[in-house]
């Protein structure tokens, strides 16, 4: 039911002191919900109006304060106060969803990529091997794929103990949690920078062009982009396997001779066109 008084005749109490500011307030709250068809703010449902009302309060607050007759009456400036406000906090809610569904969406895309590393999983039993020194340095380059069942059945086609071949992949593992923890510093950071990019875009898209706002978005997005550039390519710069130099150190051996035995497989695959370890073992 819509309420018989304006909102004229409610400011005209308070002006006289028959009315306190809080039940003013209150009372224009009321009279905007119902009557809300006649405040530019057709097409909403109750729910929406209340949640719009509630987050105008404290600037309907302010604008009883502010108000001063000077040609346009109490009802027709609240008028305009809530025709530009509206359009305000539709704007700021179209931006929440934006970053609500985009937020979402990386987070979906972020499931569908996030899969366990693969292990290198050998069943056939393996004979001694021709170049047990090569296949080592071969082995140890590859020890982020390597189970214990292969370390088990590898071990003495090497001609070591399963202790001390583990006790050499440990020593690679340990070397390497200091720079995993960086590579996974540096993946969240470029996560990061990556959703606040697709963020900006989708605020973008919803700005008027050659505005103000237009523009600045703009502005960051063009930062967001180099930014995310070139955490990208500082990414690539590291690398999450074991360098040839970091091999060397654990089998206490000069890294040309690692760069020399590396050099050797890589050929000989070339040249066979077959995995470097079944050539190994099935020249024996």
């Amino acid at each position: 039911m819509q309420d018989e008084m304006s909102l004229d005749s409610y400011f005209e109490k308070y002006q006289q002191g028959n009315l306190e500011k809080k039940d003013l307030e209150g009372r224009i709250f009321t009279y905007i919900l119902d009557n809300y068809q006649r405040f530019d703010l057709r097409g909403w449902d109750r729910d929406e109006c209340i949640d719009y009302l509630c987050w105008l309060y404290p600037r309907l607050s302010r604008t009883i304060d502010r108000y001063s007759y000077t040609g346009a009456s109490f009802d027709a400036y609240v008028r305009s106060m809530i025709h530009w406000s509206s359009r305000e906090y539709l704007a700021i809610e179209r931006e929440h969803q934006v970053i609500e569904n985009s937020y979402w969406d990386l987070q979906s895309t972020e499931l569908e990529v996030h899969n366990p590393e693969p292990e290198y999983l050998e069943t056939r039993p393996f004979k001694p091997v021709s170049n047990p020194k090569q296949t080592l340095i071969l082995l140890l380059k590859s020890y982020r794929y390597v189970s214990d069942n292969f370390i088990s059945r590898a071990a003495p086609a090497l001609g070591m103990s399963k202790e001390t071949l583990n006790r050499l992949i440990d020593s690679l593992r340990q070397s390497q949690v200091d720079r995993n923890v960086e590579i996974q510093k540096l993946r969240e950071r470029i996560f990061t920078q990556y959703y606040r990019r697709m963020t900006l875009e989708r605020r973008i898209s919803t700005t008027l062009p050659g505005s103000t706002r237009y523009i600045k978005l703009k502005q960051l997005w063009e930062k967001s982009k180099l930014r995310l550039a070139a955490l990208r390519k500082r990414l690539r710069k590291i690398r999450p396997d074991a360098s040839n130099r970091l091999v060397a150190e654990v089998l206490g051996i000069p890294k040309g001779t690692v760069d020399s035995n590396l050099f050797a497989v890589k050929s000989r695959w070339k040249n066979w066109g077959e995995d470097p370890i079944t050539v190994s073992v099935s020249k024996n």
